[in-house]
């Protein structure tokens, strides 16, 4: 079994230090703490926890809504048709931007394709 500091965590996973304690703080995170040292210890399941919430923070969704969701994952497999919902608002979130994004570049990419026209033309 995998067990990471804080340090080897953050490199592991992209996330500073402060940021993990931070996330902690809010309640995102219960890493277990050395009965000695009490210094954070992150196991495979930290990981995964955090990974996960990387891709939701990383989508936009704020962290309250990332709090409630782990709220209900934490009270067990019955939230799981509430915990479906939420990420299924996300996903249609997620998808919207998507289609914003799609848009805008295609947008961008006539203006490059006209800007081309206009540099490749002999002056007259």
């Amino acid at each position: 079994m995998i067990v990471l500091s804080i340090q080897e965590t953050a490199k592991e996973t992209g996330l500073s230090p402060d940021t993990l304690r931070y996330y902690e703080r809010i309640g995102l995170l219960t890493p277990n703490r050395d009965a000695s040292s009490r210094h954070r210890r992150y196991n495979e399941a930290d990981l995964a926890s955090i990974r996960f919430l990387n891709h939701l923070r990383s989508t936009g969704m704020p962290l309250l809504e990332i709090r409630a969701y782990l709220d209900l994952h934490l009270q067990g497999d019955q939230t799981i048709p509430k915990q479906i919902a939420m990420l299924k608002t996300h996903s249609r979130l997620i998808k919207q931007q998507i289609t914003g994004l799609q848009f805008n570049l295609k947008a961008i990419q006539q203006k490059i394709a006209l800007h081309k026209q206009h540099v490749t033309k002999p002056a007259t």
